[in-house]
């Protein structure tokens, strides 16, 4: 049975709320026919560097996932993106959701400044153009715990029997569109509306993964 695990994150400063959390809960109570084969695992990391450090490699160890898919919120994005690329970069301005600032800007120094995501591109991005995303593909998965944990799984996917594929997705805020003037019911609908949206074009790219690792 293939084994996919599906990650978010909670919230941080200046993002009280992380859609990635509910998204994650919302594809792991969703089955279809097409993922009946598939172990979805997913996991919510605190947004705090010691949690990325203590929790992906016990998930690894316990489920062995045959790929792994990271999701992020980009808080000033209007669409989602596909992250080609972690950065062997961290800012050192930007506390975590504890507090805690990296000691320095590299996260493994001496090896190369990039990381190359390991997934095929061309069938994940159709799959969300199958569920109506027009997905960006993007080169810069930011300077924080997304690109810090992004970087951390393909150093995990370049060891012996590591997962075979390693994507992270960026999602827009969820009230981004729609906000001013709104009214507060139709705000909750049009946040709703868009999760589900989200939800359902995650699934087809873990469909089309899943198809990949075949």
């Amino acid at each position: 049975m293939t084994t996919i695990l599906v990650t978010g994150f909670g919230r941080f400063p200046g993002a009280p709320f992380n859609p990635t959390e509910a998204i994650v809960a919302q594809l792991l109570r969703r089955r279809r026919p097409t993922l009946a084969g598939v172990r979805l695992v997913g996991h919510v990391f605190e947004t705090r560097y010691a949690a990325v450090d203590r929790d992906l490699p016990a998930l690894l160890a316990r489920e062995k996932p045959d790929a792994i898919v990271l999701l992020g919120v980009a808080t000033r994005a209007d669409r989602m993106r596909l992250e080609l690329t972690a950065r062997n970069r961290v800012s050192v301005l930007f506390p975590d959701a504890g507090g805690a600032r990296p000691a320095r800007q590299t996260i493994a120094p001496g090896v190369s400044f990039f990381s190359r995501g390991m997934f095929p591109e061309a069938a994940l991005r159709a799959a969300l153009r199958s569920a109506g995303i027009d997905a960006a593909l993007s080169k810069n998965a930011g300077g924080y715990l997304c690109n810090y944990a992004y970087w951390r799984a393909l150093e995990a996917a370049a060891q012996p029997h590591g997962p075979r594929h390693v994507v992270f997705v960026h999602v827009p805020p969820l009230h981004r569109l729609g906000r001013t003037g709104t009214p507060p019911i139709s705000r909750r609908c049009h946040v709703a509306q868009r999760r589900a949206r989200f939800v359902a074009a995650i699934e087809q790219l873990l469909v089309a993964a899943t198809a990949s690792l075949r």
